[in-house]
C-alpha cells in the first residue's frame, strides 16, 4: 500500500488499519538500514542521512538488525512536554520553538520521578526544544542513572564528531533521537496569536473548529488528520520496530502528535480522538506484547501506584533496581 503525501487527504482507515497490513510483521522482522530510507509521508531521507542514522544507533548499541522475538514485552512511555512559555501566555504555539516555563521544568522533573522505575533503551522527541527539555529533565530522575545523548546524524561529519568511543560509556548512555515528524501540529497563521482574542475576532465556533476538528485546517496550517499522517507513519516505521525487538521506548512530543499516536494505539475514531485531553508532563504507559498495545497507565493518577499497573517483567526490573542501589 502506497503512503500518501501529508498534503493529500488521508483516510484514518489507511493510517489506523489499512496502513498496517498482514505483511507488516515480516517487514518489521527484516528491519534494517533499508527501512531508514523509506519514504515518510512523502518526505525521503537521503541515503547519506539514512546511513548516518543507522551507524549512530548502531554505535550506541541500538542495533536495528538484532534478531527479534515476540515472546518478550516492551514498555512504551508517552509524555506531552511540560508547560511552555506560550502555553502560559495562552498563545497558539504549533511549530514555533519556545522553551519551558518554571512550572514546565517542574512538570518534567515530576514526570521523571514517575517513570524512574521503568526500563528505558531509547528516547524519541520532536525537533522542538520544549519536548527535548522535558526528555532531558525527566531522565535526571531515572534510577538507571544513564546519560541521555542526542543522536546527531544530520551529516557524516556531525556523526563522526559526536561519536562515543568508550564501550563502557555507551552502556551507561541512552540515545535520544529527534524527529520533525513528531512536532506539534502546524497552526499556520494562528501561530503567535492569543487564543482568547482570536476567539473574540473569529468566533468561538470557528476557533474550536480550527483547534479540534479532525479534518479542518487553520489558515495555511495542518489539520489533525495531516499531523496524524506524519506522526503515525514515523511511529510505525521507526518506533514500533524498536518495540518489536524488545527495546523499551519513551516518546516525548506534543498534544496533537501524541493524540495521533494514541489514536493508532487505541484504535480510536476521528470523533473520539478530538475529545482526547492530554495534560502537560503526565506520562502514559503502554505494554507492547505479541504485536498488541495494552494501555497500563491512566493520565489521571496522582502517584506511581495509581498510574501504573505493573506487569511481571516491569516488577522484576524495579526489583533489580532496588537490589543494585542497596
Amino acid at each position: 500500500m502506497t503512503s500518501p503525501s501529508i498534503f493529500q487527504p488521508l483516510s484514518s482507515d489507511w493510517i489506523i488499519r489499512g496502513g498496517f497490513d498482514s505483511k507488516s510483521p515480516k517487514r518489521f522482522q527484516q528491519f534494517s538500514m533499508r527501512s531508514v530510507t523509506n519514504k515518510l509521508s512523502g518526505f525521503s531521507l537521503s541515503k547519506s542521512d539514512a546511513a548516518c542514522t543507522f551507524r549512530v544507533l548502531s554505535s550506541l548499541q541500538i542495533n536495528p538488525n538484532v534478531p527479534q522475538t515476540t515472546e518478550s514485552e516492551s514498555a512504551l512511555i508517552l509524555i506531552r512536554h511540560g508547560e511552555s512559555m506560550w502555553n502560559e501566555k495562552n498563545l497558539f504555539t504549533g511549530c514555533v520553538d519556545v522553551p519551558l516555563t518554571e512550572k514546565g521544568v517542574e512538570e518534567a522533573i515530576e514526570a521523571g520521578k514517575r517513570i524512574s522505575n521503568l526500563p528505558l533503551d531509547i528516547i524519541y522527541t520532536s525537533a522542538l526544544i520544549r519536548a527535548q527539555m522535558t526528555a532531558m529533565l525527566a531522565l535526571t530522575q531515572h534510577r538507571c542513572l544513564k546519560v541521555p545523548i542526542i543522536v546527531h546524524s544530520e551529516t557524516e561529519q556531525a556523526r563522526r564528531w559526536s561519536q562515543v568511543y568508550s564501550e563502557g560509556t555507551k552502556k551507561q548512555s541512552i540515545p535520544v533521537v529527534k524527529a520533525w515528524q513528531l512536532n506539534e501540529r502546524m497552526y499556520g497563521e494562528l501561530q503567535g496569536l492569543n487564543k482568547q482574542e482570536t476567539a473574540e475576532q473569529y468566533g468561538k465556533e470557528q476557533v474550536h473548529s480550527w483547534r479540534r476538528s479532525y479534518y479542518v485546517r487553520p489558515p495555511n496550517g495542518e489539520s489533525l488528520e495531516m499531523c496524524l499522517g506524519r506522526a503515525v507513519t514515523f511511529f510505525k516505521e521507526h518506533i514500533e520496530p524498536q518495540l518489536l525487538i524488545g527495546r523499551h521506548v519513551m516518546v516525548v512530543a506534543h498534544a496533537n502528535s501524541l493524540r495521533s499516536i494514541i489514536m493508532y494505539l487505541d484504535k480510536l475514531t476521528s470523533q473520539e480522538v478530538i475529545n482526547l485531553e492530554l495534560s502537560t508532563g503526565v506520562p502514559m504507559l503502554y505494554i507492547y506484547k505479541e504485536k498488541n498495545f495494552i494501555r497500563r497507565g491512566s493520565p489521571l493518577g496522582s502517584s506511581e501506584a495509581g498510574v501504573y499497573a505493573y506487569t511481571e517483567s516491569l516488577a522484576m526490573y524495579r526489583q533489580k533496581l532496588d537490589g543494585d542501589i542497596q
